[in-house]
């Protein structure tokens, strides 16, 4: 499995995230790759939804279907309904294990 944090500049919750997978992953599993977008070309290229940004394979498990590529904050709901700027580590681990039984 595939891990990729995108994230702007000086993101305030991009190591919050990585913080947050470090959590759910496994000992062996190998970290999240961290790349910095700086423009919307990169964005598009690359699967951005906003700030930070989680790719599981390339595949942004948070992004609703009509989600555009973005160079911005990004804000996530939890199960009640509140908002933050990562998933929490529960919807983190529920992503993890929806992709690993896809392979």
């Amino acid at each position: 499995m595939e891990l990729s944090v995108l994230a702007v500049p000086d993101c305030p919750n991009m190591e919050l995230l990585v913080q947050r997978l470090e959590q759910v992953l496994p000992e062996d599993a190998d970290p999240a790759e961290v790349r910095v977008i700086t423009n919307e070309v990169e964005a598009a290229r690359y699967g951005m939804h906003g700030s930070p940004t989680l790719l599981i394979d390339g595949i942004d498990p948070f992004a609703a279907p009509d989600i555009t590529v973005s160079v911005s904050c990004r804000i996530y709901r939890d199960a009640d309904g509140r908002t933050g700027g990562v998933p929490s580590v529960e919807q983190l681990a529920d992503a993890l294990k929806h992709a690993h039984q896809g392979e």
